[in-house]
């Protein structure tokens, strides 16, 4: 697939440690075959849902390439590259690109909150400094700042700005872009849950982070939504609709990486200010992992 025609289901990649909370090479290496051999249409490494906040330079840089070589140009690899400071950002987007990304996802700049303006020019930077393709990010419950729409569409005229993952949660907002986008703007739903209404307003797929357990399913209901068959992609929704509750029922990427753990992919391993699941919640999803049949 070429990032043009970028669509369907990317599975947001954690990032597995060892015990010793090292980077798990083997684990990661046996995630992304895990995703390849579901079908999945891209991966993006090293974004919230990997612990970007917690990666040293090298080690997000390793996991990239690590991940791009798995890969093996089978699906494009989008790559978490964001922050508030924008030379810093420009930086690490250049030395991905080096080690082969095909794009980047760029998170809206946090904790220094950037007027409207602010979050223009940082953007605007990134794409004059960078020869990658580029995918904002507009997470304000991370964040604390909103990429309007408004800013998004004097965004979208940068012809390296290719699309957005939108997880402001706001589906009036996500409607007007949908509406006023360029066609060739991609719109992508940065929550599992509010993928199938969004995909019937126009986007074209979603970042996904419970994809990291059940790709096959999430594969499935986005095509589903491409294809315009909303009847059936329903059922999927309803049947998946536990998990998604129970995976964010403590703060991402804890309750996927403790599934994964359940499901003998990686070790259950976070890293602080993260913590492991309270004992209630982490039975919860055992429940629902084994109620899908994902566990024993």
């Amino acid at each position: 697939m070429e990032i043009k025609d970028l669509k369907g289901c990317g599975t947001a990649l954690v990032t597995p440690f060892t015990l010793k909370g090292k980077l798990d090479e083997n684990a990661l290496k046996r995630l992304v075959s895990f995703q390849i051999e579901a079908g999945i249409d891209f991966l993006v490494p090293c974004g919230t849902t990997g612990e970007n906040p917690t990666l040293t330079s090298d080690e997000h840089q390793r996991i990239v390439e690590l991940v791009v070589e798995n890969a093996g140009g089978k699906v494009p690899v989008i790559a978490g590259a964001g922050g508030y400071d924008t030379k810093s950002v420009i930086i690490m987007a250049r030395k991905l690109s080096k080690l082969g990304a095909d794009a980047i996802l760029s998170v809206t700049p946090y904790y220094n909150k950037p007027t409207q303006e602010g979050l223009y020019q940082h953007y605007r930077m990134i794409a004059e400094s960078v020869d990658l393709p580029i995918i904002l990010y507009n997470v304000p419950g991370r964040t604390s700042v909103n990429l309007l729409p408004e800013t998004v569409l004097r965004l979208s005229e940068i012809p390296s700005i290719i699309g957005i993952k939108e997880a402001s949660g706001h589906i009036g907002q996500i409607g007007e872009l949908a509406v006023k986008a360029p066609s060739d703007f991609k719109i992508i739903s940065g929550d599992d849950p509010n993928t199938l209404p969004m995909m019937a307003m126009g986007a074209v797929g979603v970042i996904s982070v419970i994809s990291n357990q059940v790709p096959e399913a999430v594969i499935r209901l986005t095509h589903l939504c491409l294809g315009r068959k909303f009847r059936e992609a329903m059922e999927i929704q309803r049947s998946l609709f536990d998990l998604m509750r129970y995976n964010f029922i403590e703060t991402n990427p804890v309750p996927v990486k403790t599934g994964l753990s359940m499901m003998g992919l990686i070790e259950e391993t976070v890293r602080l200010p993260l913590v492991p699941m309270h004992p209630s919640n982490r039975e919860k999803l055992y429940q629902c992992l084994k109620d899908l049949s994902l566990i024993q």
